[in-house]
């Protein structure tokens, strides 16, 4: 195989669109306010520069957004007929349009993500939940849940870091067109796009106190989380503090969805379209640097077809790029903290110490900033930490099986249960392996399709619930 000729000339996006400010302050009732909090400092993962210094909050902080929520809740946001909040919903959908570019770029300068990610999926998809949640606020009591739904109250909810306005759009959408009001608490590393998206709320006119943004550390989630004045609690981010979460609001009466983490079987059967598979392979796992909860961190191959796989996988990442993520030919960007990169490298660490073999991509990578190069490891068994933790970055670990029972009893052996992948050109294998995996998604060759009519959750350790689509509106209604 002759190495491509091609070489890419730097196409960077241009940082100044994203109108970046030198401190940003919390989102209360309507008004940008100083928090009470020690103040955070946003990092560039792709260079360790200061971003901006954003005011946090503090736990009184908290109590005064959720009496804000409260009061627009009760004052104003309930008794909206659904048509009028459906306006709203609608201006902040297309306001996001129009501020896509800006909000891309700011997006990828305090995640790391790159540009072409967040330009073309991460936006636009925010924009649609919010379009789509539209359609729904006059249209409640043709949801299934009764010919009068009502509202839960105030929603608290805290969203991770890899996908920041994105996973903001999957909370605040359907909380609003159902009639709650929301105090959201956004990751300590990433919470400038949340802070912009206040500036779009007020620019649709959402009337004060429907939306507040508490930038914070976790003490902060945990005080929203434990909020008396709470009604509804949404979490997306590690197994390990939603089970706090849940430990926390139990016999609270507050209604609770968790999505956590994952440790998904994309599954390649001897009968597969090789080349389309390994484009959903490297999808699966090296979209978003990895930083991808339902990612497809566990592949198991055929044994008959895995040696020519593993060689056309090594083929495709050796062309992946590496470096800037506001470069538009940049196909992996950086990793989100040090304390992150820290995570990933101990881990691929106990797969050399376990014995599997590692195969690490050539590309260079910037001198400063916290990358990691695509590593896929293969020769793993069961028991391997690789193959049971989620490591939550570009690693790859490579199991193989002989029959498809044997398959779908690996693809099963894990506490998680969010995603899995199915690669086959029959139908009827297919609808078998979908019947026998648990887990809450399942992509038939395809991996990462995501819609906002398609609800997305997963069971045991991956948590439990559903967000988007009809199912999705249940968590914020009180039935």
């Amino acid at each position: 195989m002759i190495d491509s000729p091609w070489e890419y000339a730097p196409a960077p996006e241009s940082r100044e669109i994203a109108n970046l400010k030198p401190s940003y302050r919390m989102f209360v009732d309507g008004e940008f306010v100083d928090g009470g909090g020690e103040p955070l400092k946003s990092i560039n993962p792709a260079t360790e520069e200061l971003l901006a210094e954003v005011s946090s909050a503090s736990e009184s902080d908290v109590d005064i957004a959720v009496r804000a929520a409260r009061r627009a809740f009760e004052r104003t946001w309930s008794t909206m007929p659904g048509r009028e909040r459906a306006k709203y919903l609608f201006r902040i959908a297309r306001l996001i349009q129009e501020r896509a570019r800006e909000l891309a770029v700011l997006e990828s300068l305090d995640n790391g993500k790159p540009i072409k990610e967040s330009r073309d999926a991460d936006i636009p998809t925010a924009a649609a939940h919010f379009f789509h949640h539209a359609g729904w606020a006059d249209k409640l009591g043709y949801a299934g849940y009764g010919p009068d739904p009502r509202p839960l109250g105030v929603a608290g909810q805290v969203i991770p870091w890899n996908f920041p306005l994105l996973m903001l759009a999957w909370k605040i959408a359907p909380a609003l067109a159902c009639g709650n009001t929301v105090v959201l608490k956004p990751a300590e590393t990433t919470p400038l796009t949340a802070l912009a998206f206040a500036e779009i709320c007020q620019q649709a006119g959402l009337p004060p106190g429907v939306v507040n943004i508490l930038p914070g550390a976790g003490d902060i989630g945990a005080a929203l989380v434990a909020h008396p004045g709470v009604d509804k609690v949404a979490f997306t981010g590690s197994t390990e503090v939603g089970k706090q979460i849940q430990r926390s609001v139990a016999g609270s009466g507050k209604k609770l969805t968790l999505e956590l983490g994952g440790k998904a079987a994309n599954i390649v059967f001897d009968d597969a379209p090789l080349d389309q598979a390994v484009e959903g392979i490297v999808n699966g796992i090296f979209f978003n640097q990895g930083h991808v909860c339902c990612a497809g961190s566990r592949l198991l191959v055929q044994e008959s077809i895995a040696d020519e796989l593993l060689e056309k996988l090594r083929i495709r990442v050796r062309t992946l790029r590496v470096g800037d993520p506001l470069d538009k030919n940049t196909d992996v960007g950086a990793i989100n903290s040090a304390e992150q990169l820290s995570k990933i490298t101990e881990l691929a660490a106990s797969g050399d110490a376990e014995g599997a073999e590692r195969w690490t991509s050539p590309c260079p990578l910037p001198e400063k900033g916290f990358f990691f190069s695509p590593t896929v490891f293969s020769g793993v068994h069961q028991s391997m930490r690789i193959a049971r933790e989620e490591i939550f970055g570009p690693v790859l670990s490579v199991l193989t099986f002989r029959t498809p029972a044997e398959a779908i009893a690996k693809a099963n052996n894990t506490p998680y249960g969010l995603s899995a992948g199915i690669w086959t050109e029959k139908g009827s294998r297919i609808l078998w392996a979908a019947q026998q995996l648990r887990a809450g998604v399942v992509w038939a060759n395809t991996f990462n399709r995501f819609d906002p009519t398609a609800p997305f959750g997963g069971y045991q350790e991956s948590g439990f619930g559903r967000e988007g689509g009809r199912a999705g509106l249940e968590a914020y209604l009180d039935v």
